[in-house]
């Protein structure tokens, strides 16, 4: 079959690799139909998740058609139409039986990598490094599911196309628990920081769950379009004047209720912050460029709420932890 291969930083290719196979009794084969490309897979492009090997199959947003099963999948059948979540997750663990399942205790046969990178064990995922279990991805023609009989989300509308069904493995459902974290009340601001993807599920989520308003920042204007036409958003450009003081203006003075990092890791800026996480990046003493959450702990209300759904890989330095946790 054909895959996308990582074959090193910057060097992603499309190669023919083995058909995959049925290996446990739970497990599930999945012919592809619709996959997509993740912010997080930039950080495996850019070289900045450990422990991938050249030829290491992308990809975690997918969905397609069941063409085989194991013999202890039962809830599934040959032909059934699913869209396939990020992680892996047994189902019987303690973490999954509490609906934590990116801790899955069984599902990852690299813990002790991520044990001594993270200081606990993650679950398996597809597509995103050994660090995760060396997992194939979905950016191929054919995907191997283990515990198929817990993750795969059986899709029965027709009517349905993929590309409306497919971000509730992944974007949907990122952007939904931030909102969800935030514990929105009615009459509440909602500040979202990065207007991708996520931050556009993260908008019309807090519309969802009962914010009053929603402020989304960016500096690209197609997104900030997107964030106010379809999201229906105020909007403000981070790259005109002073955030804090016009998020102050916009709230009475308070700030926002809640405020979500929806950017992760590899946020851009300029002037003397960015050029300090790029030294240190350059110097191998940080991971992360942790901008959008710097700026998003700060500005919120007295007793706000800080979600962030977005990915980050390991060492961040000179967050502003102090004054969210002073602020209860």
């Amino acid at each position: 079959m054909r895959a996308v291969c990582w074959r090193g930083t910057h060097d992603v290719r499309v190669q023919t690799v083995p058909d995959p196979r049925i290996l446990n009794p739970r497990d599930a084969i999945i012919r592809v139909t619709t996959a997509a490309i993740c912010g997080s897979d930039l950080h495996l492009y850019d070289g900045y998740i450990p422990t991938m090997q050249p030829g290491d199959i992308l990809g975690h947003e997918l969905m397609g058609e069941v063409v085989e099963l194991g013999p202890e999948v039962k809830n599934l059948t040959v032909g059934d139409r699913v869209v396939v979540p990020f992680c892996i997750s047994c189902g019987n663990c303690w973490y999954c039986r509490e609906g934590l399942f990116s801790c899955c205790d069984n599902s990852n046969p690299n813990a002790w990598m991520s044990e001594k990178a993270y200081g606990g064990a993650l679950a398996g995922l597809f597509g995103y490094s050994h660090l995760t279990g060396g997992y194939a991805g979905g950016q191929a023609e054919y995907v191997r599911v283990p515990f198929a009989d817990v993750g795969p989300i059986r899709i029965e509308d027709t009517d349905l196309s993929d590309e409306q069904v497919l971000f509730l493995g992944d974007i949907f459902s990122t952007g939904y628990m931030a909102a969800e974290n935030c514990a929105i009340r009615p009459g509440e601001t909602v500040a979202v920081w990065g207007c991708g993807p996520v931050g556009q599920m993260a908008i019309k989520s807090a519309y969802l769950l009962g914010a009053d308003r929603v402020i989304a920042i960016d500096d690209v204007a197609p997104r900030l379009a997107m964030a106010r036409d379809e999201g229906q958003a105020e909007i403000l450009d981070r790259s005109e004047g002073d955030l804090f003081v016009r998020l102050a203006e916009m709230t009475g003075g308070r700030g926002p209720d809640a405020c979500i990092d929806a950017v992760g890791m590899e946020a851009h800026a300029t002037g003397l912050m960015n050029l300090y996480d790029k030294t240190k990046h350059a110097m191998m003493l940080e991971n992360d460029r942790p901008i959008a959450l710097r700026s998003a702990s700060w500005p919120s209300a007295r007793a706000a709420r800080s979600p962030s759904p977005a990915s980050m890989a390991a060492t961040s330095t000179r967050c502003r932890w102090g004054p969210p946790s002073k602020r209860g």
